[in-house]
């Protein structure tokens, strides 16, 4: 299709953390369920909005939704 973005390249592990982002899921949540430090889950967060090319969580959401990911 012309015009279009390439579509963002996730992880299994970033998809995951990302539908959990976006079924509402803090960060704390996120980390007890998948047995991670919540540092780690920040740095998830960071990394997905770096690569969705936002600053915000909604924009990031809106963008994977627009993208057909979540």
């Amino acid at each position: 299709m012309y015009g279009r973005i390439d579509m963002v390249k996730l992880t299994k592990k970033e998809l995951q953390i990302l539908q959990l982002i976006a079924e509402g899921k803090q960060s704390s949540q996120i980390a007890e369920e998948l047995c991670l430090s919540l540092p780690t889950i920040k740095w998830y967060r960071k990394r997905l909005r770096d690569k969705f090319e936002t600053g915000t969580t909604v924009g990031m959401v809106r963008k994977a939704i627009n993208e057909g990911l979540i």
